[in-house]
């Protein structure tokens, strides 16, 4: 596969398990229609490819809103637990800051590289209302500047059926802490 083009085969393949998702969780997106979703999906092929990085990393990327203004659908990472896309620092200052035992990369350049957004606080509590995520990981989720410029970054969870917000040093990362997506077609 070249960088960021699937094949004919794996645009099939991602579009079937895309849909059958889709079917099967209607409730995250209520009176949305799937054949104009896979219009826009076939016309966009750098689209299917992030999805395709979602997919391949276990986020089980699916449809959560639709933005009327922009003419776009949202898809955010909906596995039940956290992305396998863990152990990463926050950002790459972060990463460079630390002395030893360096991650493999950090989650700002991992999504840029998938072409993902983080989700924000406000969009994963968006996630939460549609099912129960994170019950046993957790996963970083955009962090203000005025946190970052302390070295601190903000991940999120959900326990005791209340989603949390918390922080830890930026530089810091576990093997039960991942990242979630958004992306807009």
């Amino acid at each position: 596969m070249s960088k960021q083009k699937l094949t004919a085969e794996q645009t099939s393949s991602l579009l079937a398990i895309l849909k059958v998702r889709f079917e099967k969780n209607m409730i995250r997106h209520k009176n949305l229609k799937w054949e104009k979703i896979q219009v826009k999906l076939e016309n966009n092929p750098e689209k299917l490819w992030s999805l395709f990085q979602m997919e391949e990393t276990e986020g089980e990327p699916d449809v959560t809103d639709y933005d009327k203004k922009t003419d776009e659908y949202i898809f955010f990472d909906c596995s039940p637990e956290s992305p396998k896309r863990r152990s990463l620092c926050y950002d790459y200052q972060a990463w460079n800051s630390r002395k030893a035992n360096k991650p493999e990369n950090n989650v700002i350049d991992k999504a840029s590289e998938m072409g993902i957004e983080l989700l924000t606080e406000e969009q994963y509590r968006q996630l939460q209302e549609l099912g129960k995520f994170d019950q046993k990981t957790s996963s970083w989720v955009q962090t203000p500047i005025s946190i970052r410029e302390h070295g601190g970054a903000v991940f999120c969870d959900r326990r005791y059926n209340t989603v949390f917000l918390y922080h830890n040093g930026a530089d810091c990362y576990y093997a039960a802490r991942g990242f979630r997506g958004s992306l807009r077609v």
